[in-house]
């Protein structure tokens, strides 16, 4: 369900990406909240009160499994990310019409992430094989970017072509991260560390700072790890909490780029928990990033709560929460600190869709 990481797979299978596709600004009007609900299966839209005020019947592909769900930066586009016998899938879905499209079909896929118009979406493919990677549209195009190296994570800059990406040049290698303009053409090292895996490197919305979680380069699949921040020149980078590391829960930005969301591990002596998620206590916390302090929101002693996404007025955040093998969507306030179920049913993958 929760989209772990793949950075080990990645170092010897994926390739990094040069070039971008074009982006134009869009201004949303409207933001909705969807989940998915497994039974009966269906994504369901709730109004900003939090009522449930549609639903797109959706069924999760035979022998296949749900591992996570995107909505595009802007526009009315879901990409839906599934485990299937022959790899990883991914499929669009139009939340207007109700139908899907697969953009791959001949090979695995793996969702990298949206262009910041939200009409396309940059893909790992043929990750076995021969591994490249896709600017795949919602309209059917589809470019093959220029491989360059050993990338596993990417992300545009808000507004703009530049992107930002991670790579290792191999276990104990540690990893650097890079910045990239004029579709490739220029090329900046922004960070490096010998000792880490950087991951989930974001900027914040008005894409002058970023945000990235440290994760130890070692053999160990789930650890406590840093969240890290710096300008987006590179400079002043700078700890400002501890992360839980490894199960691809990413820290997120507040719309105001004042504080960011982010999963804390709670039990980091409970050796299991380094092998096992379903050992993992977590919680979600916020950091504010100019002064440095931390708040716990979600106060779990057993389970886990997974990655916190922000509601676009910045007062509520969305996420799941795994206990005694069942998963639900919950939703916080930040201000109140209230924190309650959507629905009864078992839900998952929330996503906040600006259209």
């Amino acid at each position: 369900m929760a989209r772990k990481l793949r950075i080990a797979n990645y170092l010897f299978l994926f390739s990094c990406i040069l070039l971008s596709c074009t982006t134009a600004p869009h201004s949303p009007t409207q933001t909705s909240l969807y989940v998915y609900r497994f039974d009966p299966p269906a994504f369901v839209e709730f109004s900003p009160a939090f009522q449930p005020v549609d639903e797109i019947p959706f069924s999760i592909p035979l022998n296949c499994g749900l591992f996570d769900v995107f909505a595009a930066p802007v526009g009315h586009y879901l990409l839906i990310e599934l485990n299937c016998p022959n790899g990883q899938t991914v499929l669009f879905l139009d939340t207007e019409s109700g139908s899907t499209t697969q953009p791959v079909t001949d090979s695995d896929a793996h969702f990298l992430t949206w262009t910041s118009d939200g009409t396309s979406a940059y893909l790992k493919v043929d990750s076995l094989g021969n591994a490249r990677v896709v600017c795949a549209g919602v309209d059917g195009t589809k470019k093959e970017m220029r491989v360059t190296g050993w990338t596993y994570d990417l992300a545009a800059r808000p507004g703009a072509d530049d992107f930002i990406f991670s790579f290792s040049r191999g276990m104990g290698a540690g990893s650097e991260l890079n910045f990239t303009q004029n579709n490739g053409r220029s090329e900046q090292l922004l960070y490096a560390d010998p000792y880490n895996y950087i991951a989930f490197a974001r900027y914040s919305a008005d894409g002058e700072q970023i945000a990235f979680i440290k994760i130890p380069d070692s053999a160990t699949p789930f650890t406590v790890g840093e969240l890290w921040v710096m300008n987006a020149d590179g400079s002043n980078p700078r700890k400002v909490a501890d992360a839980d590391a490894g199960h691809g829960y990413a820290a997120n930005w507040s719309p105001d780029g004042t504080r960011i969301a982010f999963v804390k591990r709670e039990n980091p002596e409970e050796e299991s928990a380094d092998q096992s998620s379903e050992s993992l206590v977590s919680n979600v916390y916020i950091v504010h990033v100019e002064r440095g302090t931390v708040e716990q929101v979600t106060h779990l002693m057993d389970g886990r709560a997974e990655t916190p996404h922000w509601a676009a007025d910045g007062n509520t955040l969305a996420f799941n929460v795994v206990l005694n093998g069942r998963m639900e969507v919950q939703i916080a306030g930040v201000e109140t600190g209230e924190t309650r179920s959507l629905i009864p049913e078992s839900t998952c993958c929330p996503v906040w869709m600006r259209k």
